[in-house]
């Protein structure tokens, strides 16, 4: 099969990421002797700073990692809860039936930082100062720019000329967009870090680690925090000026936590996820769904292999909609054979064009009422309509909107992680002028209704699409990956899985293999669409398996050749680290030796 670039193969270390900027720095960390959690903490500092419309130090990032010393996969979250006064009330007399997707009123408590420092402290071996010097070069030296970058400053210029001048004064440099090829820094954001270092001092590593957070979460960056949500307001994407809920309590009173991944075995396959927090458990669903077919007796994206594959994404993300949050969720049901098998015989020949959560344990789902807004309404579109209201990738006509970045990190000890760091987009809020970042807007995700696992409550999670993956193989870890994407993730990452397990192609080949994902469910980000019986598939998928397609019913939509899925990954494999990372927009690559 034609790969666009080799399967990394060494012993040594592997790191594959979605700019090479990032994979280059970790790789270094590692060559330095660092390990791999060393190597992933300071690629993803070095991310927000060279992906700056993917994710920032406002966002967040759930991180799943093998321990070699612990022989153990555990799951960091990163990801921040709402503030105290972030109740739904509080919204509805904004006149609010739906969360902003940009703005002060999206944000949650910021978790990047605390999840980061806290994987740091607990599995590396390196110093605050150390981790962050590569990122601190690149803010203050600059980064190349992007097209991808250019193009959605672009399409932001007019709101921060008009309506954020604070982030005019940061990614406008000299009043103009910054063109692709030149260079861009962000010397506030350096010296954030250089303050947060010299304010971190202590004794011990563990000590500075601990003193960084505290500086972060109770000192200058939570006071600046606050009295920027206090103090200002800003147009959002509802089309009114609002101000912001976070406090400098709600910032000291979060922290980044270690968790157990929820598992699913698959063909001797143990995949880990997140909790259902995150989308993460959707793709074990779709893997409890799909055991009941013979994947691997069916021709590799195939008619008949799409529509499965499709069919029981449409019922696990429904089941994602109705059951899904920071609550008490019957994982145990969604996952248990007796109830996919009942699932699994709603998969037919035909196409579904209906939303249909099931009943785990008996009990009957409840689906949000989803919002129906006009192609004028307030954000969507005019001049000063902010961008940046969902997470997908660059769309066919250009638009680019907020998505994520990925990274994936094996070393020569044998541990592995697998991060998604997201949020706090430069197009996402405005940009605290004494920070050098903007805030998330992760609090788009919850619903303004009562009694659902996903409703707005103080200090609880949005459910975040976030979703690294990891995965042992006859009880050995074997496999770190992920993407960007949104809704996406869980499709995509599923997809290059499938590959490797039922389609027998290597790392590089199952993430250059076409790739297709069904809208079929509601969007989790502003402003909350769907579209039913739609699949996007790339269009090197073969004419004849797209016209069988839509013979059973689905709408496809074929999307440029190379256009779909942004995945990265790193293995073990018997004597041998492998890495591959994906050729989709020209910015991810792989390293290792």
């Amino acid at each position: 099969m034609f790969t666009t670039r080799p399967e990394l193969t060494g012993d040594f270390g592997m790191v594959a990421g979605t700019h090479w900027l990032a994979s280059a720095t970790g790789m270094s960390v590692l060559e330095r002797g660092g390990n791999a959690f060393d190597a992933a903490v300071a690629a993803g500092f070095v991310l927000q700073v060279a992906e700056p419309h993917l994710n920032g130090p406002g966002g967040e990032v759930p991180i799943l990692l093998w321990s070699e010393a612990e022989q153990r996969v555990s799951v960091v979250c990163g990801q921040g809860g709402a503030p105290a006064t972030a109740t739904i009330e509080r919204y509805a007399g904004l006149g609010l039936d739906i969360v902003p997707g940009t703005g002060l009123l999206a944000a949650t408590v910021p978790g990047a930082f605390g999840g980061w420092l806290l994987m740091l402290e607990r599995w590396g071996t390196w110093s605050l100062a150390d981790v962050l010097a590569p990122a601190i070069h690149y803010a203050e030296n600059g980064v190349p720019v992007l097209e991808r970058i250019s193009a959605t400053i672009a399409s932001v210029e007019g709101l921060f000329k008009e309506d954020w001048p604070t982030s005019a004064a940061t990614w406008l440099p000299g009043g103009n967009v910054p063109a692709p090829r030149t260079k861009l820094a962000n010397p506030v954001l350096a010296a954030t870090y250089r303050r947060l270092i010299a304010e971190s001092a202590a004794s011990t590593r563990e000590g500075q680690l601990a003193a960084a957070r505290k500086v972060w979460y109770e000192g200058f960056v939570a006071e600046a925090i606050a009295e920027f949500s206090a103090t200002t307001a800003w147009r959002d994407s509802s089309g009114e000026v609002h101000g912001g809920l976070l406090t400098g309590d709600d910032l000291a009173g979060w922290s980044a936590t270690v968790e157990e991944p929820l598992t699913y075995d698959y063909h001797g396959h143990t995949v880990c996820k997140t909790g259902p927090w995150g989308q993460g458990p959707v793709f074990l669903q779709q893997l409890a769904l799909l055991e009941g077919f013979d994947l691997g007796a069916t021709d590799f994206l195939g008619a008949d292999y799409v529509h499965t594959v499709t069919e029981a994404a449409k019922l696990a993300f429904a089941d994602r909609e109705a059951w899904y949050g920071d609550a008490d969720v019957p994982t145990s049901d969604l996952l248990s054979k007796a109830y996919n098998a009942d699932r699994r015989r709603l998969i037919g020949t035909e196409a579904s064009q209906d939303l249909r959560p099931g009943a785990p344990g008996g009990r009957t789902p409840r689906l949000p009422v989803f919002p129906t807004l006009a192609s004028d309404a307030p954000g969507l579109s005019g001049a000063r309509a902010p961008q940046g209201v969902g997470e997908p990738t660059v769309a066919r006509d250009g638009t680019v909107r907020g998505d994520t970045c990925h990274i994936d990190v094996v070393d020569r000890f044998g541990n592995m992680i697998s991060a998604t760091p997201s949020g706090g987009w430069l197009q996402s809020s405005p940009t605290i002028p004494g920070l050098g970042f903007c805030l998330g807007t992760r609090a788009q995700m919850f619903w303004l209704q009562e009694g659902l696992p996903a409703s707005l409550r103080p200090g609880a999670r949005p459910r975040t699409t976030l979703s690294p993956s990891f995965a042992l193989r006859d009880g050995r870890p074997w496999l770190a990956f992920g993407t960007p994407g949104g809704d996406q993730q869980d499709q995509w990452s599923l997809n290059f899985f499938l590959a490797l397990v039922h389609g027998g192609l290597n790392l590089q080949e199952a993430i250059d293999a076409p790739m297709f994902h069904t809208e079929h469910f509601p969007s989790s980000f502003f402003p909350r669409g769907s579209r039913p019986g739609v699949v996007h598939v790339e269009d090197r998928v073969d004419p004849g398996v797209v016209a069988e397609l839509r013979r059973r019913g689905h709408e496809v939509e074929a999307q440029d050749p190379w256009s779909l899925g942004r995945l990265s990954a790193v293995a073990r494999d018997g004597d041998f680290l492998k890495a591959a990372a994906n050729p989709r927009g020209a910015q991810g690559y792989a390293a290792g030796r």
